[in-house]
């Protein structure tokens, strides 16, 4: 077993990861995450100390599941493509989606992150980790640019400050001619409440950057296709799994703008 010392942010991925393997143990899971499964049983650490209940790891799936869906859209209809999947952490999407033959994927996150990910799943064709902080955007120049391009990124984009995070964005739009970005972010009052949530309260982490209007960012070159407030991250088939007092503090807070807006999915295309 791999013994980790995350501390801060990087500690969060854990919680994700065991968000995932959480829900895998389900007789009808909502992603079926086995690659999740399989990797907590092969870090040494105390997962409970992150706080993660049943609850809190459907919040997690919950949000991973349109954002495999559009990711997935993107492969079918682009079957040669690039994608970027940033501040992946312990992430198995590219083994969930496990895309076909043309998909060139790369993985992308801090070098102790990507020794991790290395030591605990295997290696697949197509596929390549890259040791790096995302912002530092010179690792760009390690993806051909001369195929359609889809930027990924979960539990990322409220780490950055909000001048890395534009630079990173602009920089992807001027290198690659077409593609998505597809990932999620909290508002400015998500960024506020930030020690609300249990994952981040226990890890030690801290927020930066609030996206109060998705729309500011198509100065970048973008043009936005969907946005997701958390009443949208689910299928109606999936409400049921959901606790009475969860949909009835989700009921309400749809019905206030600021609340409504405080976390969201968003998806560009360039």
């Amino acid at each position: 077993m791999e013994k980790v010392h995350f501390t801060e942010a990087r500690a969060t991925m854990l919680g994700t990861l065991y968000g995932r393997a959480l829900d895998s143990r389900s007789p009808d899971p909502v992603l079926g995450d086995k690659a999740a499964e399989e990797a907590v049983g092969r870090i040494d650490y105390d997962f409970d100390r992150l706080g993660v209940n049943q609850q809190l790891a459907l919040s997690v799936v919950f949000r991973a599941k349109p954002i495999d869906r559009w990711t997935a859209e993107f492969i079918a209809a682009n079957p040669e493509c690039n994608v970027l999947h940033l501040g992946c952490g312990l992430d198995t999407r590219v083994y969930r989606l496990d895309p076909g033959p043309g998909v060139r994927w790369y993985d992308v996150d801090f070098p102790d992150v990507v020794e991790l990910r290395e030591k605990i799943y295997p290696a697949r064709e197509g596929h390549r980790n890259i040791g790096t902080s995302v912002t530092d955007v010179e690792w760009l120049d390690q993806v051909p640019a001369d195929r359609p391009t889809i930027m990924v990124a979960e539990g990322l984009t409220m780490y950055l400050d909000k001048q890395g995070g534009e630079n990173l964005l602009r920089a992807i739009v001027d290198r690659f001619d077409s593609g998505q970005l597809v990932f999620d972010c909290f508002s400015s009052l998500g960024i506020r409440l930030q020690k609300l949530n249990p994952v981040v309260r226990k890890s030690g982490a801290t927020l930066k950057w609030g996206i109060d209007d998705p729309r500011e960012l198509e100065s970048l070159g973008l043009t936005l296709m969907s946005e997701l407030a958390a009443n949208d991250f689910f299928d109606e088939g999936d409400k049921w799994r959901l606790p009475a007092t969860t949909k009835i503090q989700l009921a309400v807070a749809m019905r206030i703008p600021a609340f409504r807006k405080m976390g969201r999915l968003l998806r560009y295309r360039f």
